[in-house]
């Protein structure tokens, strides 16, 4: 069993759908852990700001409002900076511009795909397809995929000798993460490398410096940005994956690789969650584009920090104003919708929306 999750060991996404949904860049949708006061200025300057992340062991308790000093060493590449930016309803305000490094500053990528049938879980990573459900892609996995689908065209290994069908090259990656996968492709786990993208692709946001409170809830696409550095990515195109008969396996932290985004997350899995809060509150894990932070889901001992939420996973308390507590990894999304306004381009064409695959290219992954 993976630490902080829930699993189903009987053999009941992410290359395939995976790099579409990489592909359609923007936050307007939704995506994961077992784990206000309003400005409508406007600043016309940039101005250098914090430095580019501290240690994880620090009590992050900054309120509502980001912070850039709780991202942690190596998170960013760049001195955090503000500009003047414009929200999704029009008001006038500063933004933090902040840039990630594109690979996660404290932890390992991969495993993802087991390469035989006899394969242990220690050995590959996770699938979750939106039923609640977070699965060990191990060998039994692998081989019950026709029951657990109810699909007996599943076949992801050789029957003789019992080799998994993964996506070892850059061109098995890309040709098997379109929305028309290649009859040689299907049925395949499909995985990338951090090789096929220089290592990691960086990223910029734009994040309110104060959030603003939405007269209604928006959308969520792209959720946000965790305190090591990595997308926290849109639902992850489970239908479209699986009609390929293709598995996008993540990691234990709940992430993969596609072409366009690198390495990002679609399930929070406890790994990030590394805001200590010295009032015993489940750790910080990240920030929504909204501004708001974003919360782990269980407490020490194993409880849901607040008894009800919001729709869009959301709680007030005296310390951190509103924050949002992400979803369970199974559920496919890290929280339900944005409580606050976000940067407007991300609502028009921003990163990371999270919808089935579209003409202009390959799913989402």
């Amino acid at each position: 069993m993976k630490p902080d999750q829930t699993y189903n060991l009987k053999p009941s996404i992410l290359v395939g759908a995976i790099l579409t949904a990489l592909l359609t860049l923007g936050p307007g949708g939704c995506s994961d852990s077992d784990s206000s006061s309003t400005d409508t200025g406007t600043d016309t300057g940039t101005d250098t700001g914090t430095d580019t992340g501290t240690d994880t062991d620090t009590n992050a308790s900054s309120g509502e409002a980001l912070d850039p000093d709780n991202f942690i060493s190596g998170a960013l590449i760049e001195d955090v900076t503000t500009e003047s930016c414009t929200l999704s309803n029009g008001t006038e305000t500063t933004c933090y511009k902040i840039t990630t490094a594109g690979v996660p500053a404290d932890s390992d990528v991969g495993p993802f795909c087991p390469r035989t049938t006899s394969d242990l879980a220690a050995s590959a990573g996770i699938w979750l397809d939106g039923t609640g459900v977070v699965y060990d892609v191990d060998g039994d996995f692998i081989l019950n995929l026709p029951t657990t689908y109810a699909d007996d065209h599943w076949q992801l290994y050789d029957l003789n000798s019992g080799a998994v069908n993964v996506t070892t090259t850059q061109v098995a990656c890309e040709a098997a993460a379109r929305p028309d996968v290649a009859e040689e492709y299907q049925n395949h786990c499909v995985e990338c490398s951090l090789d096929y993208v220089g290592g990691g692709i960086s990223q910029t946001f734009l994040i309110p410096v104060t959030p603003v409170p939405a007269a209604t809830s928006v959308t969520v696409g792209r959720a946000g940005v965790s305190l090591n550095g990595v997308i926290l990515e849109a639902s992850a195109p489970v239908d479209a994956i699986l009609s390929a008969y293709t598995i996008a396996a993540f990691d234990d932290c709940g992430g993969h690789v596609n072409p366009v985004e690198g390495y990002h997350y679609h399930a929070a899995t406890g790994c990030t969650e590394t805001g200590t809060q010295a009032d015993g509150h489940t750790a910080l894990l990240g920030y929504a584009l909204d501004g708001y932070g974003i919360y782990g889901r269980l407490d020490s001992d194993g409880n849901e920090q607040h008894a009800t939420l919001d729709e869009c996973r959301g709680a007030t308390d005296e310390i951190r104003g509103y924050h949002y507590h992400v979803a369970p990894p199974g559920n496919n999304e890290f929280i339900g919708c944005f409580h606050g306004e976000i940067e407007e381009s991300y609502v028009t064409n921003g990163p990371g929306a999270g919808g089935p695959p579209g003409a202009d290219g390959p799913p989402p992954q």
